[in-house]
């Protein structure tokens, strides 16, 4: 098969599209032809510093497309139907072989390309807000990196919620194409202070849940617009910064929550996350929910579409098409 590889970490420019040995297909193993790769924020930054666990190496946590053929202990997926995949790596090529129990059949009326989009997004989503989080109906939610994969599905699901949506995004642009998805109240990072603009929505009084993927310095602002029991959940350092060490004094006379979230981890100890992702999978296919994508690039063209992701122009997902 062919794979955008590449044989040591860094920029986008490291990608190299090669052909490379075909995955070996385990007794619990399926694998697919790849229709449709979702590049997450996750395999930039793999790509830029994380783990090689093979050299040349296949990032990619996400995929979609139909499968080629199982292996003898697989009872729910069967040759032929269209599955959308999450792993560890792997998603950057022209074939790919995962677990059973981290693939989803797509169901009928829901395109390949849309749900190549979803479980590493919405599953986040869903659980930063809900299961971690702790929404309920009539809160106030912000959600940073509004028009990110993440930041698209967690909109939608708040406001299906019954909560006050806010959102932070580069550019009022941005803002207005989400508000169709039900953002309230959209916030110009670029312009204002967000905490303070936080505040001015909320009449002093904050966000009761904070969905973070940036990190760093926008973490530490994030607690300090927190309403009182507010909860905050860190998934990510998509702003690439150097965290430092966060201030929690003003968390504990407020009776606050700061969780660290990992949709792998979920994923890999039980079947509730599977489960809520099939649920999502269900709502697209009905029209319940969106999937918004941005652009299209051809696999050879990975080291581009990493470039382009990188520079912050994406609203909603990228793809790469073998």
């Amino acid at each position: 098969m062919n794979a955008a590889v590449y044989y040591e970490t860094g920029g986008p420019e490291v990608f190299r599209y090669e052909a490379v040995p075909d995955p070996t297909v385990e007794n619990g193993d399926v694998l697919l032809k790849v229709e449709a790769v979702s590049i997450e924020g996750g395999d930039t930054l793999n790509r830029l510093g994380g783990p090689m666990t093979t050299v040349p190496h296949i990032v990619g946590y996400q995929c979609a497309g139909t499968v080629m053929s199982i292996g003898p202990a697989v009872t729910g997926v069967a040759v032929g139907d269209r599955v959308v995949t999450v792993g560890l790596d792997g998603s950057h090529a022209e074939l790919r072989s995962v677990a059973e129990s981290f693939c989803w059949v797509i169901p009928p009326g829901l395109a390949t390309e849309d749900a190549a989009c979803v479980p590493v997004p919405f599953g986040t989503a869903d659980d930063c807000l809900f299961e971690f989080g702790h929404l309920q109906e009539g809160e106030t939610a912000l959600i940073h990196a509004g028009a990110s994969g993440v930041g698209i599905a967690a909109i939608q699901l708040a406001k299906r919620a019954g909560a006050r949506v806010l959102a932070t995004a580069s550019s009022d642009e941005r803002l207005d194409r989400l508000k169709p998805l039900g953002l309230d109240y959209g916030i110009d990072y670029t312009a204002v202070d967000f905490v303070e603009a936080v505040r001015r929505a909320t009449d002093g009084r904050g966000a009761d849940v904070i969905v973070d993927s940036v990190g760093g310095s926008n973490l530490q602002k994030s607690l300090h617009c927190l309403a009182y029991r507010g909860r905050c959940v860190s998934f990510g350092d998509a702003g690439r910064e150097d965290p430092g060490q966060l201030d929690i004094a003003t968390m504990r006379g407020n009776n606050q929550t700061l969780v660290g979230y990992f949709l792998g981890a979920e994923l890999f100890l039980g079947g509730r996350a599977h489960s809520m992702i099939a649920r999502h999978l269900d709502d697209l296919a009905a029209g319940r929910l969106q999937v918004v994508v941005d652009r299209r690039f051809s696999l050879e063209e990975a080291g581009e579409a990493h470039a382009y992701i990188e520079s912050r122009q994406a609203f909603g997902r990228v793809l790469l098409i073998p």
